[in-house]
């Protein structure tokens, strides 16, 4: 019977740092529109500052040209006198979670300069956004112009 309790008591501290454990950050919807919300108020207010809050570290653009844009370039043109936003608005199509990722689908127009250059553009963009560590982050974006 002694043996029977030690190895019930040595298995009940083995399993303890288990349930001790963080829990898997998960991701609420909420959670997301807030920092989409967060990213284009942004860039409407030529806030870098703000983007960068909310851009993981490891966030990658992927252009329209098959390129990619660093975050620390997106950032830069966030701030920067050579991109400039007349207009723009968001409309959230979907929301697709598993855990602690989501894929954010929707339609961005915007009205401008870039470079000197007039754009009225309308694309559809998929955003991933992660949450770790209690924090929820844009992991990468792509967008796609709507013809």
């Amino acid at each position: 019977m002694r043996s029977f309790t030690w190895i019930l008591l040595v298995s009940s501290f083995l399993t303890l740092p288990l349930s001790c454990q963080p829990r898997e950050d998960i991701l609420t919807e909420q959670e997301i529109k807030e920092v989409m919300d967060r990213f284009d108020r942004g860039w409407r207010e030529k806030s870098p500052s703000l983007v960068d809050t909310v851009l993981s570290p490891h966030y990658l653009y992927f252009t329209q040209s098959g390129k990619t844009f660093t975050r620390e370039a997106l950032i830069a043109t966030a701030g920067s006198d050579v991109y400039r936003l007349q207009d723009m608005s968001r409309e959230q199509i979907s929301i697709q979670i598993d855990g602690n990722a989501a894929v954010v689908n929707t339609v961005w127009s915007g009205k401008g300069l870039y470079h000197g250059e007039s754009f009225d553009d309308k694309q559809r963009c998929s955003v991933t956004i992660i949450k770790h560590n209690g924090k929820v982050k844009i992991l990468s974006e792509h967008c796609t112009p709507i013809r």
